[in-house]
Formats: structure tokens, sequence, C-alpha cells
């Protein structure tokens, strides 16, 4: 199978019709994430939940033995305006704009979506597929299709600009979702042991967001909090790099009639002070972010929009600030860890628990090589001259271990010049879209 894989990975990297690409992508992940998940999964309608065009809302959940819960919030964009909430401007708008099918986890997204999910990291060719720790967990599983980070309050009316449209009724019903979901899981698991919520890009925005009212609901033995990609940055003012974007959600999404259920460790003045709040409420909790320094998904999110010049070099620069301010935010909480690598091709170095814990991995000390170090690999000018930690033992020591992991990675090409990656990272780009 797994030679099989990789005589089909350099077939694609010869060039083939766009249809024939096609076909092969998604036979050649199928192949590598060994076929994502077969789970049977229940459909799980509430009253009173709606996706952004009013339909109804969906989650899914999968049930086990197990006595712990891994509560997934998907990502996918966020809107608010026409455009991005229409599906108009594609990638950088709302997901699933036209609702939830009841097929929806037989689909590629849910199917593929991330090991965490999966239970398993999926490995490489002629590297054998290697259990993690939320294997044969219960799932309770959020598609995403409000636009709102799973936490919006508020029904907008928004107008094309262009004229050629009628007016778009937005329901941004995050919250009410996320909160009946919550308790639907408390109903249906009330002994759990471990607590997972977790989520990727808009997901790991609501890890955050809604971990309060989440964990509140669930009540677990032991909580979890897991942000990949979708961090709340500190904007304390006018001038705070992400002071504009939150602005603009905080109006959209209603997020005042949210947030004003938070405990006064929470400010709405300052989003970035949810990670004090979350640390001080829950100190006996294990927290923690992921995400990579050369993010170009979600810092354009926060930047392109509002601060010009926006160019990627800029947006970079900006994230970097941000990131920083963060780092030195979270080291003030015994309980708050954090997982930075540096970069990966994949998903313009967008999440780091998607599709495949390949190229997620963190080097404290990743430096360039001493000249007696190319010997064994002279492709590559990189070395990690500390512990080399791979994302599935970085899980392993947060949940299993309850241990505090911090790596923040110094700027490096360790996964550029990865021969295997560059192989690799197109093939799971074509299948994301992008």
């Amino acid at each position: 199978m797994r030679s099989f894989l990789w005589m089909s990975l350099l077939a694609l990297a010869a060039p083939v019709s766009s249809a024939r690409a096609e076909v092969l992508v998604e036979g050649i992940v199928d192949v590598l994430v060994d076929g994502g998940n077969t789970y049977n999964w229940q459909k799980v309608t509430l009253p009173g939940t709606k996706c952004g065009n009013g339909s109804q809302y969906k989650f899914f959940v999968h049930r086990t033995s197990s006595p712990n819960l891994l509560f997934m919030m998907e990502g996918g964009g966020a809107c608010w305006d026409y455009d991005s909430c229409s599906g108009r401007t594609g990638i950088l708008g709302a997901a699933n704009p036209n609702g939830i099918s009841d097929d929806y986890m037989t689909q590629f997204t849910a199917k593929y979506v991330s090991p965490i999910v999966n239970g398993a990291d999926p490995g490489l060719p002629f590297r054998d597929r290697k259990d993690i720790v939320t294997k044969d967990w219960n799932i309770v599983y959020l598609p995403y299709c409000t636009g709102d980070v799973h936490i919006g309050n508020n029904v907008k009316t928004y107008t094309d600009t262009t004229g050629g449209q009628a007016p778009l009724v937005w329901h941004h019903s995050g919250y009410t979702n996320t909160i009946a979901a919550a308790n639907y899981a408390k109903a249906n698991f009330p002994s759990v042991q471990k607590l997972l919520v977790t989520g990727y890009s808009a997901g790991g925005t609501s890890t955050s967001a809604g971990y309060y009212f989440i964990r509140k609901a669930i009540n677990p033995a032991r909580g979890y909090l897991l942000n990949d990609s979708g961090p709340i940055f500190m904007a304390p003012n006018g001038n705070s790099l992400s002071r504009p974007l939150h602005d603009k959600i905080r109006s959209s999404w209603n997020l005042d009639s949210v947030f004003s259920l938070l405990p006064a460790s929470f400010s709405i003045n300052d989003m970035g002070t949810i990670n004090r709040m979350v640390a001080t409420e829950f100190p006996n909790d294990q927290l923690a972010y992921t995400g990579y320094t050369l993010d170009f998904n979600y810092s354009r999110y926060s930047y392109e929009r509002f601060k010009t010049p926006n160019d990627q070099a800029s947006i970079h620069a900006y994230w970097k600030q941000d990131q920083d301010a963060l780092v030195a935010e979270l080291n003030k909480y015994n309980n708050f860890s954090y997982f930075i690598p540096h970069q990966r091709a994949i998903n313009a170095s967008h999440c780091s628990t998607i599709i495949t814990f390949v190229g997620a991995h963190a080097c404290q000390k990743m430096e360039k090589k001493y000249w007696y170090e190319y010997a064994s690999s002279p492709w590559q000018s990189y070395a990690c001259h500390s512990e080399f930690v791979s994302m599935d033992v970085f899980l392993s020591r947060f949940i299993n271990g309850n241990q505090r992991v911090r790596i923040y990675e110094p700027a490096n090409n360790y996964n550029n010049e990865d021969a295997g990656m560059s192989i690799l990272a197109p093939l799971i780009n074509g299948a994301l879209g992008g």
C-alpha cells in the first residue's frame, strides 16, 4: 500500500489533465490517511439551531465506550458582509453558505479533517500509521455554517454593493448552536473524564471564545483546550494591530450579548483577555495554542482588509508582532502551553492539526547546521539542536501527561528543504482547493 502511494505521488508530480489530477489527488489522500474516518455518525438536529442561510443546523455524534469526549469545532473562514457571507469571496468567505447536508460526514472535509478526529497520525509512505491520544474517544463534531466562529448572536441583512443581487439575511447563530450542542453532550455523556475542546482556524477561535460555556455545560473531571490557528490576539486599544478586526466582528456578530455573560476576568474592550479568563477560571485545566509563524490564511483575515501596506511580508510582520505579544501573555499562566512551528507549505502554513501531522513538528533550537552535520542529509541546511517534538508527542504530553509544553520555533527553512514535503504539499493543497 505504501509503495503504491509513493508511486502515485511521483505520478501526480508529472503534468496531467485537471480531471485526472482531481481523481488522483482524492485517491492519494484517501490512501495517505488510510481512508480517513469511517465512523458511524449520528445526525442531531435541535430546535432553534440554524445555519447562516436559515436552514436547520446539524451536528454529528460518534459514540464509543470511552469515558472521554472530543468536542470538535470545524473551521472555514468568517463573514461580515455580502461577499463573504454569500460565498462570493471563496476561501476568504464563510464555509458552507448553503447549509449542512445529511451526508456531510462522508464528504472530504469531515472525513479527512484531522488526525485528532481520526484517532491516528496517517504518516508518510514507508512510515506506518500511528495511533494518537484521541483514539476511540466519543466525538461531538460541529460543522461550521454561520460565518461567526461558532459564537455570534445576530441576524444581519447584508446588501450586495454591486446591486446585482437581493439583500442577504444572514443568521449569525453560532452561539445558540454551540450551547445547544454542549447541553446535548452533557445529557448524552453525563460523566466525562477528559474533555478536549478543539478546532482549527475559525474553529480554533471558537475553542477559546466558547470554552467557558462548553466547559461549564459538560463539566468533565478534567478539561483540555487546544486552539489550532485561531488566535485571539491582544488588542487593548485602537492602535492595536488586531483591533479593527475585533471591532468589525464585535458589531456584526453582536458579540457583546455573548461576552457579557463571561466573568469579570474578561474585558470586552480587549478580546485578547479571553486567554487570561480561561486560564484563571480553570486553573486545573490544560490549555494550549498551536499555529505557524508564517500563517498566510488567518493572518489575511486579521489585517488584509484593515491595514496598509498589506502585502505578504507586511502581513507576516503584523502577525509576528501579535504572536509575540500572545506568547508573552500565555507565559503568565502556569496552565498554558504553546506549540508554534515556523512554516509548512500545506495550506499556506495554516493549521497544524489538519489532514496530517507531517511537517507539524517544532524545535526550540532549530538552527543552521554545523559543517559536519551536512553528511547525513546534505539537502538540509537546518538541524534541531534541542528536542525535535512532533505533534503526536505534544498531544500525548499535553493530554495524557498533563504537562505544560512551550515551544516557539525560530525562523528556519527546514520544511521547505524537505524533498518529500515538496511532493506531498501540492497534493494536499489541491485536495483542499488551494
